[in-house]
């Protein structure tokens, strides 16, 4: 027998082996300063496509003033304990409120984090009887609260309805031996790719397959739809979204994260998130701060038009040029190079110390092997003329890209890796 942590020793996991080469600059590096299109970075300006503050509300002076009332009088921890026992106000409840109704659903439960709360939620609203089929994109949180499901799971292929039909079938006779219901889980938007999810389409499935679907729409809340409602109202189909989750990290530039559905399923959904019932209550500061972003994002259109000037001028300049962004139909603007790890570090290095521009880069295990994606995330507070400095720094990266440049820079590394 050996000791458990050797092989956590000998063996840090795809990502971790890189520790020595990128920590502190290519994971977990530091951007400091107010949150904003341009940060520092290691004392440097840089322009920063790496924060997802889509509307530009976190540093704005009426945000700012909320946060600091609310901290001023009820301090960091109130209320103190879970919602059940002694951690509920009657904040909480207008908040819920008035998140159904932007979202066009009959009551909504707060979270304390989105990633704990979904999990949770699909633990909850499944029995091992039951069956959940998911899109094999779906974000790591989807993927964590399915593995605690006891029960069959199938996974289509991302954006595949012809998939999922497929799937839906194995489960529709699998449920009808075990006598229990089928979920079905997608995103509004991908957040690495940028699709929006397949939801007019998988809606009109509901009636032949008899399913409920449980949809993500972090990066879609507040980002898509006529008001900002997100992904299903801008696709027609929220009435058929069975339960609806969005997080406030993104447009709403805060903490925590809501589900949304009929008042019968919240009504369980209190009684059986284990992640809330056993868990600190979202303390004040940020529930009427989400209170206050809320009423930002209903009444002032003009932030969401500011960053669709900006996504559109983005996307279509890194389209005039000749980029792969994939299909991506969303805020999510992600770039597709060809290059190694090794290569990789050295692009991003460039991008940072010789055109000031900082991104976030993703690499083999998120995506296959040989392939580079630089993700951008355009907001409000970015300029048209950050993105032509942006256009121009990319057409020299990928220039230095194909004519070898990065691969003779990246040598060392990639000789000291063993790669």
């Amino acid at each position: 027998m050996r000791d458990l942590f050797e092989r956590i020793i000998e063996n840090k996991g795809p990502l971790g082996k890189w520790a020595s080469q990128a920590e502190g600059y290519f994971v977990f590096p530091k951007l400091e300063g107010p949150i904003s299109n341009r940060m520092k970075f290691r004392g440097k300006e840089v322009l920063t496509w790496s924060i997802n503050d889509y509307l530009g509300l976190a540093n704005l002076p009426e945000i700012k003033k909320v946060d600091g009332e609310t901290a001023a009088e009820y301090g960091a921890a109130y209320p103190m304990g879970a919602r059940m026992m002694s951690g509920h106000t009657d904040f909480h409840e207008q908040l819920e409120q008035e998140l159904a109704t932007f979202v066009s659903k009959e009551t909504a439960y707060l979270l304390n984090f989105g990633y704990q709360g979904i999990m949770s939620a699909i633990d909850a609203l499944v029995g091992k009887d039951d069956i959940i089929v998911y899109d094999v994109d779906s974000h790591a949180c989807i993927i964590d609260g399915v593995r605690l499901h006891m029960g069959k799971r199938f996974t289509f292929k991302h954006n595949d309805i012809e998939s999922l039909e497929k799937n839906l079938e194995r489960a529709v006779k699998m449920a009808d031996q075990t006598g229990g219901g089928i979920l079905v889980i997608t995103e509004g938007v991908f957040g690495m790719r940028g699709e929006q999810g397949r939801l007019k389409e998988i809606v009109a499935l509901k009636e032949k397959y008899n399913f409920r679907l449980l949809v993500d729409d972090a990066h879609g809340f507040g980002t898509l739809g006529k008001t900002g409602a997100g992904a299903g109202e801008e696709q027609g189909v929220q009435d058929g979204i069975d339960v609806y989750f969005a997080t406030f990290a993104k447009s709403m530039a805060g903490i925590g994260a809501f589900l949304a559905a009929d008042k019968g399923i919240i009504d369980y959904l209190k009684y059986n998130l284990r992640s809330q019932m056993f868990a600190k209550s979202l303390p004040m500061i940020y529930v009427k701060g989400a209170l206050k972003r809320l009423d930002m994002l209903r009444t002032m259109p003009q932030l969401k038009n500011k960053l669709w000037e900006n996504v559109n001028a983005l996307q279509g300049g890194l389209k005039e040029r000749g980029f792969d962004i994939g299909t991506t139909t969303s805020c999510v603007t992600p770039v597709y190079l060809n290059g190694s790890i090794p290569e990789a570090m050295a692009l991003v290095k460039d991008l940072r110390e010789n055109h000031g521009i900082f991104c976030s880069i993703v690499v083999y295990p998120v995506i296959p092997k040989g392939l580079i994606l630089l993700r951008m995330i355009p907001t409000a507070t970015h300029t048209l003329e950050d993105v032509a400095v942006t256009l121009e720094a990319f057409s020299a990266i990928r220039e230095r890209l194909e004519n070898g440049t990065y691969k003779r820079l990246s040598a060392a590394v990639a000789a000291a890796m063993g790669e």
